[in-house]
């Protein structure tokens, strides 16, 4: 499997801004109007922990550096920083591959709906009637 990319959470941030042709700074604002309602939100919420697991990403990496440079004796209290740094990055890679996972799975099953033709008017309403309730087996 390949490593993902440093820019993934901008490459999302694009994808997401096509599908709903309008840039994410707006999509934010319609997101917040509705956190617990929709497919947009849910987009938003994830795209927004995939930065934040980025950024630690990057904050830890620096740290580790910090932490185990070539010219610092690494002590016992040292040594538990390190182990600890390392722990924080494992599990902030887990999530950002976590986050990019599912994020482009779902992108990947939704698209853009083309607007209408003008002399065609709106397209015709179709209900979706659910499939009949099989009757339950009795067991005894």
């Amino acid at each position: 499997m390949s490593q993902p990319s440093a820019s993934d959470a901008q490459q999302i941030a694009g994808r997401i801004e096509d599908l709903y042709a309008k840039p994410l700074r707006d999509l934010e604002t319609v997101a917040q109007a509705n956190p617990d309602g929709s497919m947009l939100a849910a987009l938003i919420g994830s795209l927004t922990d995939l930065q934040f697991a980025e950024r630690n990403i990057a904050f830890q990496l620096q740290r580790l550096r910090e932490l185990a440079h070539p010219e610092r004796q690494i002590g016992p209290v040292e040594a538990v920083h390190i182990l600890d740094c390392a722990r924080r990055l494992a599990d902030s890679v887990a999530t950002r591959d976590a986050h990019t996972k599912t994020l482009n799975g779902v992108l990947t099953s939704l698209h853009r709906v083309p607007d209408p033709e003008p002399e065609q008017g709106p397209a015709p309403c179709t209900a979706v009637v659910p499939a009949p309730a099989r009757a339950a087996a009795r067991t005894r």
